[in-house]
């Protein structure tokens, strides 16, 4: 998936591969596999690709060690990952240990949101591998209209939806003009009270 991520930002920033390859001194045949898909940058070299196209490294880097499925592709992913920024939460809950259930989780937040009861409690630690592909019921955690939200992730055949575990909340049903960007997928939970991990 990075190479296509690479090759998407590459084209939104109207820069050739020629001129990347110029920029960064990397081999033009190379960034062309790479962006293919048929080899993986080395750190170094993707740091060089992410420095001349002015992003970050780590969005990018976390969508390393993905695969996209046909699924994924039809809805059109690389239109709602985020890959020239990065979250910020409006507070700080301190550290969670990482359980090596999630050794592939970016970060933790905790839920102070009713919605999604009872699959994620008010105030469990959620765990969240970020930049991953959502498949159909995945869990995730969205940006919409602004505001941060964990939902299940639904995939129809004309549209996607972001569904609430409480009945009584609206679903947000997505169209291919909507904008919502994908944060990461929920990939656990942890009950702080009970020091019981949960996969999702």
């Amino acid at each position: 998936m990075i190479g296509s991520v690479i090759a998407k930002i590459r084209k939104d920033k109207n820069i050739s591969k020629t001129d990347l390859a110029k920029i960064t001194n990397i081999d033009i045949g190379h960034l062309t596999h790479i962006e293919k898909e048929e080899r993986n940058p080395s750190h170094k070299t993707l740091k060089a690709i992410c420095s001349a196209l002015e992003v970050p490294i780590q969005p990018v880097m976390y969508t390393y060690d993905h695969d996209l499925t046909e699924e994924q592709s039809g809805y059109n992913i690389f239109d709602h990952i985020k890959y020239d920024s990065i979250p910020v939460f409006g507070s700080l809950d301190g550290f969670s240990k990482c359980p090596k259930e999630f050794s592939n989780v970016t970060f933790a937040v905790k839920n102070y949101d009713i919605s999604m009861v009872p699959k994620i409690k008010v105030g469990e630690i959620v765990y969240i591998q970020c930049n991953a592909p959502l498949t159909n019921r995945d869990f995730g955690l969205f940006e919409y209209s602004g505001n941060f939200i964990f939902r299940r992730f639904i995939v129809r055949k004309k549209d996607l939806v972001l569904r609430a575990e409480d009945n009584s909340i609206e679903d947000i049903v997505l169209t291919k003009d909507s904008k919502f960007n994908i944060l990461g997928k929920v990939v656990g939970t942890s009950d702080p009270f009970m020091s019981k991990f949960v996969t999702l």
